[in-house]
Formats: C-alpha cells, sequence, structure tokens
C-alpha cells in the first residue's frame, strides 16, 4: 500500500467521520490526476516539439502520455481537423499517489518565491487545477531534455461535492494553500 494511501485511511477518513460523515464510503476521495500540455500551432509545425515534449511529459508522469488531436479545423489559427495541439496523461492508483508525493514534497518546494499554491483553482465541484509554468521544477528531469521551458495543467479529480471539502482533503493529503 502507498504511503499516501494509508494517511488516507488512517488520519483522513477519520478526520472527516469526526466532521459529520457517518459512513465512510462518502468520505470524499481523490479519484485521478489529469496532467494536460497544450503545444498548439508549434507542434504542427515541427514534430519533434511534441516527441521532446512527450519524452519529458512521460518522465513526469512515469507513463506515456496520450496526444490529443483538434476536433475542428479552425482556419484563423491554421489548424486542420485531426492535427496534434497537446498531450494529455491520465493517472490513477499507485502512479497517481506516486505522483502527488513528487508533486508536494520535490517539485513545490523547488518553484521560487514559493508561499503556497492559489486556492482560486477551485471548479465548484471540489477538483482543483493547477498551472505549472515550466517543468523543470521536477528533480528527475534532466536539463539536456528541456529545449524550451514550457507549462502545464495538473487537475486533481475528487468525489467531494463542493470546493471546501476538496479543499480539506488536498490539505489533508499536504498541498500547501496560500494563507
Amino acid at each position: 500500500m502507498h504511503e499516501l494511501h494509508d494517511i488516507y485511511l488512517t488520519q483522513i477518513v477519520p478526520e472527516f467521520t469526526k466532521a459529520g460523515i457517518k459512513n465512510r464510503m462518502a468520505v470524499p476521495r481523490l479519484i485521478k490526476i489529469v496532467i494536460n500540455c497544450g503545444i498548439g500551432k508549434e507542434a504542427s509545425g515541427d514534430k519533434k516539439v511534441l516527441e521532446s515534449m512527450a519524452k519529458q511529459l512521460a518522465v513526469i508522469a512515469g507513463q506515456k502520455p496520450q496526444i490529443t488531436r483538434a476536433k475542428r479545423a479552425i482556419s484563423t489559427f491554421k489548424l486542420r481537423a485531426g492535427d496534434a495541439v497537446g498531450l494529455r496523461a491520465t493517472l490513477r492508483g499507485p502512479r497517481m499517489y506516486d505522483f502527488l508525493t513528487k508533486f508536494i514534497r520535490l517539485a513545490l518546494p523547488r518553484v521560487r518565491d514559493f508561499h503556497g499554491v492559489p486556492s482560486a483553482g477551485f471548479d465548484g465541484k471540489g477538483n482543483y487545477t493547477l498551472g505549472i509554468h515550466e517543468q523543470s521544477i521536477f528533480p528527475e528531469l534532466d536539463y539536456s531534455m528541456i529545449d524550451r521551458p514550457r507549462g502545464f495543467e495538473v487537475t486533481f479529480v475528487t468525489t467531494a461535492g463542493n470546493d471546501a471539502d476538496g479543499k480539506k482533503l488536498l490539505t489533508l493529503f499536504g498541498m500547501p494553500f496560500e494563507k
């Protein structure tokens, strides 16, 4: 069993049951973590950019990312339907907990002038999305792999019904929110 899953069972579930949730199955939990990187027009012009970012995202996520493609053609952006526009990796189970541990304990402390993650990323249903400005905060990435700093977003999908329960769940996991 993973360390964070053990923390969930021994500390987080009792904390929510003290707060008034009677059924242990109704306690909010983390379902998945989705890492999304949009590359856009840059990927259609040079296929090496897509391959390079796919390798970097595979190292960060621990699994091969899926290529996302444009659904419609948009002539203003010189985009055709079916063109590669980004990458996505969905993490569940042990990989999700591995990424969460690595993200909270190793990557976030490497952010310059870090005062906590903003609380404004909740969607009203307990899910939290956080934008990362560059991929170099992850220590397993070798600097020779990075051709250019690119950002991506990380979405934490929970079963919490509201933002307060979602924030409490992520805080108990160790997510450092701004004061």
